[in-house]
């Protein structure tokens, strides 16, 4: 899903008058890159269906590849500070050079990579929906489908059935939908409506006809069977594979919160304060729209279609609470400098930083990407490791909600519980 920011310089004091020609470009690039990302192939095996080390194999978008898995938390200040994993964090070919589908973003720091004798492969790519398509970057987004275009451009289902053939895969972690409601565009819409509107007169994108257009039960009941078919077909690409349904798990997680509702902000709606700083770009009505009703809705939808599937056993993992209170410009977490802290590696960092990265529009600092924006980042990704880690439970999948357990770090990873 799509869901950070480069501080838009022109919210800056003394560049504020940007005329409409920019804020237009700003948006534009924010819905490009927002978009932007699927998967490459593991080394072949002797093992099979039943055989060998158990595998895990995450399936879906930019919430499940690891997209913002970088940066581990938040600066205006020199991004080497946050940078966790170097420019090589992306890249997923056989020789660690490059990414085998170009903006698929599968991060080291992942959430499906669990480790523990269990190996993992990433299939998932960032702007992914639940079929097929070529985004408008001209990046190739493979969807839950055995669309076969040759190498580098199958869907994911195909990727999976030709893996599953030669590796023991146990557990299928799938998370699709966001983006099959326009995620990334109603995105651009509220931050775009903040930066051309003012606290007097604010224009807000929870009334904009177009995003709404993205909630209306129609267009719910189309993104619900899409995801239905999606799921569907995941089953049938391990059926293909040669698995009984019963010898392996599907895992459909759902999306987490990303910011607050307007009572969790810590910066006030100014535009130098909230986007120029913070990188967190709504009006508090749309925030509290954005959890109550969107992500709400995405989240249903989601539901219904893993009961919709009739794939049997599913265990479900909700996130939808897991990021709380580490959202991007929540109270109680703030930038590494707001913080006193000098890098990302400094103690506590993990528990007084924020895990989701700033929204970014026209300008970039150091190595960001666009596309990184709203996305968890490098703490977020293992603190959801470790409640994957907890679903596989030893090889006997369960379900359960997904939370922030504690302070302090385990084994490099974030105290989170799965109940």
């Amino acid at each position: 899903m799509v869901w950070r920011r480069t501080i838009p310089r022109f919210a800056q004091v003394g560049r504020r008058r940007r005329t409409a020609v920019v804020l237009a470009a700003a948006v534009a690039a924010l819905v490009a890159s927002l978009l932007a990302g699927v998967a490459g192939a593991a080394p072949a095996s002797a093992d099979g269906p039943g055989v060998g080390a158990p595998w895990v194999v995450s399936l879906g978008d930019s919430y499940v590849s690891g997209e913002a898995g970088r940066w581990a938390g938040s600066t205006n200040l020199s991004s080497r500070r946050a940078d966790a994993l170097g420019p090589a964090a992306y890249y997923d070919n056989a020789a660690g050079t490059a990414e085998q589908i170009r903006g698929c973003h599968r991060s080291r720091s992942a959430e499906g990579a669990i480790g523990g004798g269990v190996r993992s492969l990433d299939l998932a790519c960032s702007g992914a929906k639940a079929s097929t398509y070529t985004a408008i970057t001209g990046h190739f987004k493979p969807g839950l489908d055995f669309t076969d275009d040759g190498p580098g451009r199958q869907g994911q289902a195909a990727m999976l059935r030709t893996f599953a053939r030669t590796h023991d895969v146990r557990m299928v972690l799938v998370g699709i939908g966001g983006n099959d409601f326009g995620f990334a565009t109603v995105v651009t819409s509220c931050v775009g409506d903040f930066l051309a509107s003012s606290v007097l007169h604010p224009n807000y994108c929870s009334d904009d006809a177009w995003v709404r257009s993205r909630f209306t039960p129609g267009n719910v009941a189309a993104v619900r069977a899409r995801v239905t078919r999606g799921l569907q077909n995941v089953r049938t690409a391990m059926r293909q594979a040669g698995y009984a349904d019963s010898a392996w798990t599907m895992v459909v997680q759902n999306y987490a919160s990303p910011i607050p509702p307007a009572s969790g902000f810590r910066y006030g709606q100014g535009k130098i304060a909230r986007q120029g700083i913070g990188g967190c770009g709504f009006w508090n009505r749309d925030a509290d729209w954005a959890n109550r009703t969107a992500l709400a809705t995405i989240n249903a939808t989601v539901s219904a279609a893993v009961t919709a599937s009739g794939v049997a056993g599913v265990k479900r993992l909700d996130l939808s609470s897991s990021l709380n209170g580490r959202r991007l410009c929540e109270k109680g977490v703030g930038l590494l400098e707001e913080k006193g802290l000098s890098s990302w590696t400094r103690p506590g960092a993990a528990d007084r930083t924020e895990w989701v990265n700033q929204i970014r529009t026209v300008t970039t600092l150091g190595s960001y990407q666009l596309q990184e924006s709203l996305h968890p980042n490098y703490w977020a990704q293992l603190a959801l490791r470790s409640c994957v880690r907890q679903v596989w439970n030893a090889g006997s999948p369960r379900g359960g909600s997904c939370a922030v357990a504690g302070t302090g770090v385990v084994a490099g990873e974030p105290r989170m519980m799965l109940s």
